[in-house]
């Protein structure tokens, strides 16, 4: 078995955030400007991709970098309650044990990222951390981590659960398995054709063997 490089989008992959960050956004909502999230807008959201999630909002674009800060601060005091998805553990672990090299791209803070991390004793499974990627994408800093570790990009797998997920991969020309368990639906995820797609993380392993 080839040994990979498998990197993890953080929240709604690895961490099971969604219904935090939905509540924090909607307890932001009248100082940003935009709609609340109710249970059923949250399910036509999750079929949205990014740029029409932002659309439908009818928030203003100038403000969304303000609201990122804004909602990384506010979960800051809610990361040590949080738990992975369920098998993340269990599938990673085997990972990390077979020889691949296991790292995190997110939009969330590295501190957080790292709280939850050591909270669920997942600490010393990743080699790496890189936080700070755009709204509409992670190709340049997917880029930049393979650069900075030597990677090839035959090597490297990419896992995340929203369809800017799929879309970075693809053009940072990296395989990329899209996850049905996080913020983004499997019918819009399965529209950007990803090259796996999976609805619980024990079928990972398998993906990750086959590659």
């Amino acid at each position: 078995m080839t040994q990979k490089a498998v990197i993890f989008d953080f929240d709604g992959t690895i961490a099971d955030t969604v219904d935090a960050l939905v509540s924090i956004a909607n307890r932001l909502a009248l100082e940003f400007g935009y709609i609340q999230i109710t249970p059923e807008e949250l399910t036509l959201l999750r079929n949205l991709n990014s740029r029409e999630i932002i659309k439908y909002s009818g928030i203003s674009i100038f403000k969304i970098p303000f609201l990122v800060k804004k909602v990384k601060s506010e979960l800051k005091s809610k990361i040590q309650e949080l738990k992975p998805i369920e098998g993340m553990k269990e599938a990673l672990t085997i990972l990390k044990n077979d020889g691949h090299r296991l790292g995190i791209i997110t939009s969330n803070s590295q501190e957080n990222v790292t709280a939850f991390l050591k909270a669920n004793d997942l600490d010393n499974l990743f080699e790496f951390i890189q936080s700070g990627v755009t709204i509409f994408g992670k190709t340049t800093i997917i880029n930049n981590v393979l650069r900075q570790k030597h990677l090839k990009p035959q090597e490297v797998i990419y896992v995340g659960d929203e369809t800017r997920d799929v879309e970075a991969s693809k053009k940072a020309n990296i395989k990329v398995v899209a996850v049905s368990w996080g913020f983004n639906s499997q019918e819009i995820l399965s529209k950007e054709n990803p090259n796996f797609l999976i609805n619980h993380p024990r079928e990972l392993l398998e993906v990750i063997k086959n590659c």
